[in-house]
């Protein structure tokens, strides 16, 4: 079976797939995401986690910026910076936001600072990243139904397999695939349809179907 670690390009290739990953991710094609997902996960934690300095939070950051790829992924311009640019802007003004919210007035890194050292490049995507927002990623996520929910969270915050999520949840792997799909697309919907969300209750729909 081919999974996303078989189609990972080689390190010295990366660069030049990237541009194709966002457009196909931008078609909704969930193994260009894993792809881009196993790439730069672990190095999207250690920025992350560089600035919040706590584990979980930097999970959560680490979290939201993936499908904030997922759900924008049409706002990448090849032409002014590379995916990995712009994905660990997006972290890292996540981060900043995440440590702002929940740590009120303590010292928290300065929006506008340079990234940490590891990423001292021109950040070009700070505008788009703090376009993402946070909040409303939150209550899209909250509104998809709990199995989808708990493939994402499984997925893209434990770092699961899909098979890994079918052994742990006894749920068949076809099922696991089709709530993963069916979430990420839901995510996407709800985000980008504005105020349109008569398609909310066919996704819900489907998943019930694909649950079933």
């Amino acid at each position: 079976m081919t999974s996303a670690k078989d189609l990972m390009p080689p390190a010295e290739t990366a660069a030049e797939n990237e541009p194709e990953l966002l457009r196909r991710i931008e078609s909704a094609d969930l193994v260009a995401f894993e792809v881009l997902y196993d790439l730069y996960e672990s190095a999207a934690y250690a920025v992350a986690l560089r600035i919040t300095f706590d584990e979980a939070l930097a999970q959560d950051v680490v979290q939201d910026a993936f499908i904030s790829v997922w759900c924008h992924a049409s706002r990448f311009d090849p032409d002014r910076g590379s995916v990995k640019t712009w994905l660990f802007a997006i972290v890292h003004h996540r981060a900043v936001d995440e440590v702002r919210r929940r740590r009120g007035t303590e010292s928290f890194p300065d929006p506008e600072a340079d990234p940490p050292p590891p990423l001292t490049r021109q950040d070009v995507w700070a505008e788009v990243a703090e376009r993402l927002d946070a909040a409303k990623l939150r209550e899209a996520f909250a509104s998809l139904p709990e199995p989808q929910r708990e493939a994402l969270r499984l997925a893209y915050y434990e770092g699961l397999t899909q098979e890994e999520i079918a052994t742990l949840t006894g749920t068949p792997l076809g099922t696991v695939k089709s709530r993963t799909r069916l979430g990420l697309l839901g995510l996407r919907r709800r985000l980008t349809d504005g105020e349109d969300h008569s398609d909310g209750l066919v996704g819900a729909r489907a998943g019930a179907e694909g649950d079933r």
